[in-house]
């Protein structure tokens, strides 16, 4: 076990979150990473939910006494679930833990899931947050990602959530095959017909181990790409978007919570298949993954023994973990947050940081730290500086 000295260890634990991962899908989309599964068959729901139970209870020592101030139902698909199976879990949680009374609570959804009546359930269920991976309202676009869901359904579905949520999130990509600058805006001005309080805009990326990295399409060159982007920042700062970490767009006080704590290195628990975790204790970090198969994760789950490793951050580790995550805050972070989440003084980062300023990466003075625009393009040059 890997515990901090004595001088580092943490006087306060970080807010805590929970994630819970539904892992199927009704097909895998060919640039998708994540830990998704094809639903071939009836989903074995309410076998899924019971090894959820037991997931949960086996973290309680864990976790015991802490708040939760969020829950994202991550996936997959998890509006693939009824709202009754959504129900029996965040029941589940309340019976469990000290969820807060007013924590948000996001459900992400495909469009091509989407049912009215449904949706009125997760929200009856306590979803307050919704988060619809519509990724493109073009046609040939979304044949390209290899979508289940066409426009009229992206339309459909956007409809759907700006009708039932008071607090919803699009998900759009660009830079897709064969895209040019003006369908891309076309998405973005689309998109804000639906004035959703909250946008991520990804750029498409070719990830190891997916077909696209196998056999990739023809995608816009660099330069293409860098103008899509800056598009997409003016045409949301021009609509009153808070540009506040790379890729997501907020209107004031509609940042999304659950993330906004990842960023800042706080603590989450994650349940379901493939999941990770990072839970702080006074003297020490810990990083939990569940096993990641769906059908080994249930009989580990249900025998007790969900986790499938785990492991202590080191010391040597903990400066780049915390860069990795608040760097991508666009204002950055307050430099007192380093100590308070890693136990260490930020000199532990000064060469790192020296260089980073002097490079023009960063912009710092004695109380915060922030990426300059710069820094925030070759975000990764930035935190290979922070490797140890």
């Amino acid at each position: 076990m890997i515990t901090l000295p004595l001088e580092s260890r943490l006087i306060a634990l970080p807010p805590l979150a929970l994630y819970i991962h539904i892992p199927w899908c009704v097909k895998k989309c060919p640039y998708c990473d994540f830990n998704s599964h094809t639903a071939r068959d009836a989903l074995p729901e309410a076998r899924y939910i019971e090894a959820l139970t037991r997931d949960l209870e086996s973290a309680l020592p864990l976790i015991w006494g802490r708040g939760i101030h969020s829950i994202f139902f991550g996936g997959g698909t998890p509006s693939l679930f009824s709202a009754a199976g959504i129900d029996a879990i965040l029941s589940m949680v309340r019976t469990l833990t000290k969820l807060d009374h007013f924590a948000e609570i996001t459900l992400e959804a495909n469009p091509g899931t989407v049912e009215a009546e449904k949706f009125a359930g997760f929200k009856a269920a306590g979803v307050n947050r919704l988060s619809l991976g519509i990724q493109s309202f073009d046609p040939g676009h979304l044949r390209a990602l290899g979508r289940i869901h066409d426009a009229q359904e992206a339309h459909r579905a956007a409809e759907i959530a700006a009708s039932t949520f008071d607090n919803f999130n699009l998900d759009l990509m660009y830079a897709l095959p064969g895209q040019t600058l003006q369908q891309a805006q076309r998405d973005v001005d689309t998109a804000l017909n639906y004035a959703p309080p909250h946008l991520s805009c990804y750029h498409l990326t070719l990830e190891p181990n997916t077909p696209f990295h196998a056999a990739p399409p023809p995608l816009p060159d660099d330069d293409l790409s860098a103008d899509m982007q800056m598009m997409v920042e003016a045409t949301l700062a021009a609509a009153g978007y808070q540009h506040y970490e790379t890729s997501a767009f907020a209107r004031p006080r509609r940042q999304c919570r659950h993330n906004l704590n990842y960023w800042q290195f706080g603590d989450y628990l994650g349940i379901g298949a493939g999941a990770h975790g990072k839970l702080s204790f006074h003297d020490r970090i810990l990083r939990q993954m569940r096993h990641k198969h769906p059908r080994e994760y249930m009989e580990h789950a249900l025998a007790g023994t969900p986790v499938q490793s785990e492991h202590g951050v080191a010391r040597a580790d903990l400066a780049f973990e915390f860069m990795m995550n608040a760097l991508r805050l666009t204002g950055g972070f307050d430099t007192a947050l380093f100590t308070e989440r890693t136990g260490l003084p930020i000199t532990a980062a000064q060469t790192a940081l020296d260089e980073g300023e002097r490079r023009g990466l960063i912009v710092r003075d004695h109380l915060r730290i922030a990426p300059t625009q710069t820094g925030r393009r070759f975000l990764n040059d930035l935190l290979g500086l922070f490797l140890p």
